[in-house]
């Protein structure tokens, strides 16, 4: 039986940490359970890792539908979360939830929608409507091309406001779980410490309720530039399973990230 979301929000309210990897396969979402990962996110960053795009833009729902159809069928246990790819949820929340469907019958039991306080009345149209939500906010990929660059989020004070605020209007909106990406460590605890419900950080310091990964960055696949947040867990470890596990083992002791993978 797969892990629920209300038994994650009490884990993290017990002060265990959550660990969260990307996959895009069954074997991988096979092997990443067995190593001890709570939640399994088809991230659309296969756009990069898989593909060979230089961003997530190109991304499909019926590529994404694939995806979540192969790590569903290769999992019994972890959760399964699925990116809102570009295009499929901006729009109308009407689209929106009918992208979100689709995902939810090709096996994920959450979908992850990146942006703001713009996405709040969407959050709310989708848990009304049986959908469960992990917010995305700080660095969010879908919209490099308006923020210049894959830039960290936050630095200033004004900057670091608006991000607690929409943490807050999410949550209040429905969202189950808060995904912060390349913000100041600080700024994420502080949104941490405001919010009820858990926050998973990548690249947002050791204060959160969990840590997420690409599998590609953390077993050293990927061939192209590593954010300063990645870490290669397969150095030194003889399998992709080990590696697995000693990431799941350094998010749980808080050993991971380090103050040389934050912001």
């Amino acid at each position: 039986m797969r892990v629920t979301i209300p038994q994650l929000q009490e884990r993290a309210r017990a002060g265990e940490k959550l660990v969260m990897l990307t996959c895009y396969d069954a074997s991988f979402a096979k092997i990443s359970e067995a190593a001890g990962v709570d939640i399994l996110l088809v991230g659309d960053s296969l756009g990069m890792v898989i593909q060979g795009h230089d961003s997530t833009l190109s991304v499909t729902m019926l590529e994404t539908e694939y995806h979540v159809r192969s790590v569903a069928h290769g999992s019994e246990k972890a959760l399964v979360l699925a990116d809102m790819p570009f295009g499929s949820f901006q729009d109308s929340m009407e689209h929106a939830f009918r992208n979100a469907a689709r995902l939810i019958r090709a096996g994920a039991q959450m979908v992850k929608i990146e942006g703001g306080a713009p996405m709040v009345a969407t959050t709310t149209f989708l848990v009304e409507r049986g959908i469960p939500v992990c917010a995305h906010i700080g660095l969010t990929p879908q919209s490099v091309n308006t923020l210049g660059g894959y830039r960290v989020q936050g630095k200033s004070d004004d900057a670091a406001a608006r991000l607690i605020a929409d943490a807050l209007a999410l949550e209040r909106a429905g969202a189950a779980i808060v995904l912060m990406e390349a913000m100041p460590a600080a700024v994420a605890k502080r949104v941490t410490e405001a919010l009820r419900v858990p926050t998973i950080g990548i690249g947002a310091g050791i204060d959160v309720s969990g840590q997420v990964l690409v599998n590609y960055d953390m077993l050293d696949i990927y061939p192209g530039r590593k954010a300063r947040f990645v870490k290669n867990f397969l150095a030194g470890q003889p399998s992709v399973q080990a590696a697995i596990e000693a990431y799941v083992k350094a998010v749980k002791d808080k050993t991971f990230p380090g103050p040389e993978h934050s912001f």
